[in-house]
């Protein structure tokens, strides 16, 4: 039983792996529109660009590491305005730059990565680009397969095929799935750390749970250094969904549950801290004074959260922006149209089929998880009901996930609505589907043991 388990969970994973690669790296399922899939963040990925071309020209730790845009002439260019894949030019005409302005906002580890690697492989810099992008597409399908096989062990073959399915015809994922920038694995790979820590460890004594804690503090560390702070709250709230799964499961006291919830907040921002301190020394190595490290990251904050819009003009019309009307624009996005999909071009589907929008998707699943928490089924063991809602409990508490972007970071929202309906997937759309593999195969089971 074991070794037939272990074969279709071996499948799966070879499956999931190569369905999600070839859809993150050449958009091979043609799930997202072409031309978006190839410019989708290009801005962005330029400043990976930008810092390999420092990194080669004055060694990697050079500007602090920190990622960045350069320019061959000495004018300095800025973030927000500079040619259209400039960086990518400079990088394959192996120019050198005489001006660089480098990103403050985060450490920049994938951009010293790459750089690393870039120093490391022989090839032609075209060739360079195509394997930074295979292995981060690699990565992220490796990490999302993590996900799957997780849903498999723990809830069944058919609702982690639900899941794979989601993450497959996501145009979201698969636009970020080989961006050097974002690093799309980074994001979940607290998640996926927690969620096999726990399932090996029940965390049921105390020696186990400062090994939670120390574990927590390591995932985030490296997340926030390989691609910073961004959707940090969503990254610990996607940490915190198995956690919340395994309290129901294992029947975890309340003081028990509040105990390692302080531990994994505290052990979270002892990890922010220390990456903080990283960042504020690059800072300083570039511009030589103390306080600009703190004001630079204080203006990263501000700018993206409540600041007063008087206080940074630059941004005023995100930050007088309503938190209402920032998540009005996330619940009403599309999660996808089938009438898009280039490979159904030929079929005539009604235009009001499968246009599905994001607050359908939650009221959806939000209605499966109530009807699994207050439908009291015959034919299942006590063990098997207490995981039923535990994983409907999960689905619910993973919509705070991605709210809490939404909300705490409201002014990048509403600047960033290009980029930010990739949260859903962080990880409520995944836990929705696996509730409705599993509603799915609860209803056939119980139908054919009647």
């Amino acid at each position: 039983m074991k070794s037939k388990l272990f074969f279709k969970n071996l499948l799966l994973g070879y499956a999931s792996i190569t369905l999600l690669f070839l859809g993150f790296y050449s958009n091979f399922w043609q799930v997202a529109d072409q031309h978006w899939f190839e410019n989708h963040e290009i801005g962005s990925e330029n400043h990976i660009l930008g810092r390999l071309v420092l990194s080669r020209q004055k060694g990697i730790f050079s500007a602090g590491g920190l990622t960045g845009i350069g320019n061959i002439n000495p004018t300095p260019l800025s973030h927000a305005d500079f040619p259209y894949k400039s960086q990518y030019r400079a990088y394959l005409n192996d120019s050198t730059f005489k001006s660089y302005t480098p990103y403050f906002s985060q450490v920049g580890g994938q951009g010293m990565l790459f750089s690393f690697l870039d120093k490391i492989i022989s090839a032609s810099p075209a060739t360079k680009i195509k394997i930074f992008h295979k292995i981060t597409s690699f990565l992220s399908a490796f990490a999302l397969t993590l996900i799957v096989l997780w849903f498999s062990l723990e809830i069944g073959l058919l609702p982690a095929v639900f899941v794979l399915s989601s993450m497959v015809f996501s145009p979201w994922l698969i636009v970020m799935g080989r961006n050097l920038w974002w690093g799309l694995w980074a994001f979940y790979m607290p998640m996926i750390g927690v969620m096999f820590f726990l399932r090996r460890n029940r965390l049921s004594t105390d020696s186990n749970s400062s090994l939670f804690g120390c574990f927590i503090f390591f995932l985030i560390f490296i997340k926030c250094l390989i691609n910073g702070y961004e959707y940090i709250t969503t990254t610990w709230g996607m940490m915190m969904v198995p956690f919340v799964y395994y309290s129901i499961t294992n029947k975890l006291g309340l003081k028990l549950v509040v105990r390692k919830t302080l531990s994994a907040i505290s052990c979270s921002c002892f990890a922010i801290l220390l990456s903080l301190t990283i960042l504020g020394a690059q800072i300083v190595s570039v511009k030589g004074n103390p306080s600009s490290a703190f004001n630079e990251i204080l203006y990263s904050l501000r700018k993206r959260t409540h600041a007063k819009a008087a206080e940074i003009p630059l941004y005023s019309r995100s930050l007088n922006a309503s938190t209402i009307s920032v998540i009005g624009i996330y619940t009403n996005g599309k999660v996808f149209e089938i009438n898009n999909f280039p490979r159904l071009s030929n079929f005539s589907i009604s235009p009001y089929l499968f246009r599905l929008k994001y607050w359908h998707l939650v009221s959806f699943f939000i209605a499966i998880c109530c009807f699994m928490l207050f439908n009291t089924r015959k034919f299942v063991t006590q063990k098997q009901r207490r995981s039923d809602i535990a994983l409907a409990i999960g689905t619910i508490f993973s919509i705070l996930a991605p709210l809490s972007w939404y909300v705490i970071f409201k002014s990048h929202s509403d600047a960033h609505a290009h980029i930010n309906f990739i949260l859903w997937q962080m990880p409520f759309s995944f836990f929705g589907f696996a509730m409705l593999g599993l509603t799915v195969r609860s209803i056939f089971t119980d139908i054919a043991r009647r």
